[in-house]
C-alpha cells in the first residue's frame, strides 16, 4: 500500500479572503502563490518549500461555522522552544490571542485563532530525530499529555 507521510495542505472556507491573506501573509509569514479573486474568490499560499500549504476559498454570504469540521490545523516551527517563544512574541504583537503553552509529549504547542475563528496550533518538536517521536507515539496510551509549559 502506498505511504502518506505528512499534511500536505489545509483549506479553508473563509468570510473575507483578502483579511485572510493579509493575516496568513502578515503574521505568519506565508508567500502568497497564487492570488484568484475571480475564482471563488481563492488564494493559495506557501511557507517556502511547496506549492502551496494554505489554501484560502471564500464562504458563501451568510455561512456560519459548524459544529463538526476542522478542529485545527498544525504548523511545524523549524526550531526549538527559543524559536516557539519568539513566534509567540511575533504573533502577540500583531494582535493575536495566543493559549498558554503546553507539551503533548511529543511536541511543544501553541494555540490560536485565525481571522475566521479557525484553530491553529504552531508547535516545535519534543524529539531531536522522527524516530524518537515515532517511537514515543507508538508507546502512548490513550490521548497522551497536555500539560503547561514555560518558554
Amino acid at each position: 500500500m502506498p505511504k502518506i507521510n505528512k499534511v500536505a495542505h489545509v483549506v479553508f472556507a473563509v468570510a473575507d479572503v483578502e483579511k485572510s491573506k493579509a493575516f496568513y501573509q502578515d503574521v505568519l509569514g506565508m508567500e502568497l502563490i497564487s492570488d484568484r479573486p475571480d475564482q471563488g474568490p481563492s488564494a493559495f499560499l506557501s511557507f517556502g518549500s511547496q506549492h502551496h500549504d494554505v489554501a484560502l476559498f471564500e464562504a458563501p454570504a451568510g455561512a456560519k461555522r459548524g459544529e463538526l469540521g476542522l478542529i485545527h490545523a498544525a504548523l511545524q516551527l523549524d526550531g526549538d522552544t527559543d524559536e516557539l517563544k519568539k513566534m509567540v512574541a511575533h504573533l502577540e504583537a500583531h494582535g493575536v490571542k495566543v493559549s498558554s503553552p503546553v507539551t503533548h509529549g511529543i511536541t511543544n504547542s501553541v494555540y490560536f485563532a485565525d481571522p475566521d475563528g479557525h484553530t491553529l496550533e504552531i508547535y516545535s518538536e519534543a524529539f531531536p530525530t522522527r524516530e524518537e517521536g515515532l517511537t514515543y507515539m507508538r508507546t502512548q496510551e490513550g490521548y497522551g499529555i497536555t500539560d503547561p509549559i514555560t518558554l
